[in-house]
């Protein structure tokens, strides 16, 4: 695992033949990402996508939560940088369409709060398993800013645009199990059968036949990438919003744990 030993925002291992497990790794602070974790979780499939060793890969996460979402650091950055949105306009592209174009399947294993870039892998994942008690919620409009990211490339083909709506205009959290029941995520289990149950569906992924499948997640992703338009505008608004007065304001709140003011009252 030396080729993957420089990345900070997970640790990276081999637990079966050809499966490669990618854990996110900083427990104490929810497994959020800092600027660099961000540009690591957009880079490492471009490396696992030409990686011969690795059929199959399973994301998953230390400690009670799957990942809280970018740092408030870097969300202060964003806010107060224009060449940072610049950049982070390129990291978030790369990130979802280096997992669309990642050729080896990917399973996600969701457990506590999932939000932010985490969220993004853990739901363009190909399989992807949540706890039936996981808590998950896009949380831009709470912040001030555009539900950008990947939500309007993947959540109304998994749902619908209706419940789409709904949670990412309302910023609205659900269970794994609510996730399950609108098919946000692929399977819900209970909690302590979570890792076994994405182990395993990533073991049969990487003894099954490489080629018929990595063809067949290339075929059914073209249903993403024919989203690109609608994700590209809704990125680009996203990042308009950061230099405005709401997100400053979503931090604010965030930080005073508060309810925010957006002038509406």
């Amino acid at each position: 695992m030396d080729a993957y030993s420089h990345y900070t925002a997970f640790r990276a291992d081999m637990p079966h033949p050809g499966v490669l497990r990618l854990t996110l790794n900083r427990p104490d602070s929810l497994n959020t990402l800092d600027k660099a974790g961000h540009q690591e979780i957009a880079d490492v499939w471009k490396q696992i996508h030409k990686d011969d060793a690795v059929r199959s890969v399973l994301l998953c996460a230390e400690g009670r939560a799957f990942s809280a979402g970018g740092d408030f650091s870097l969300v202060q950055e964003l806010i107060d940088d224009f060449g940072a949105r610049v950049r982070m306009w390129h990291e978030a592209r790369e990130l979802v369409h280096n997992i669309l174009d990642c050729e080896k399947p990917i399973v996600s294993a969701i457990q506590g709060p999932a939000v932010g870039a985490g969220l993004v892998a853990a739901l363009l994942a190909d399989i992807s398993i949540a706890s039936k008690k996981a808590k998950i919620v896009d949380g831009h409009t709470r912040l001030g800013v555009a539900a950008g990211d990947h939500a309007a490339i993947i959540w109304p083909l998994l749902c619908g645009i209706a419940k789409a709506k709904y949670y990412l205009m309302l910023c609205e959290p659900m269970t794994g199990e609510e996730a399950e029941r609108i098919g946000l995520v692929s399977l819900a289990v209970e909690p302590e059968e979570l890792a076994e149950r994405a182990m395993n569906a990533a073991i049969r992924l990487a003894e099954g036949a490489p080629t018929a499948i990595r063809w067949t997640k290339h075929s059914l992703n073209n249903w993403m990438r024919a989203a690109g338009p609608a994700f590209d505008a809704s990125l680009a608004l996203e990042l308009l919003g950061f230099g405005g007065p709401e997100a400053r304001e979503g931090l604010a709140s965030h930080l005073e744990k508060r309810t925010p003011d957006f002038g509406n009252k």
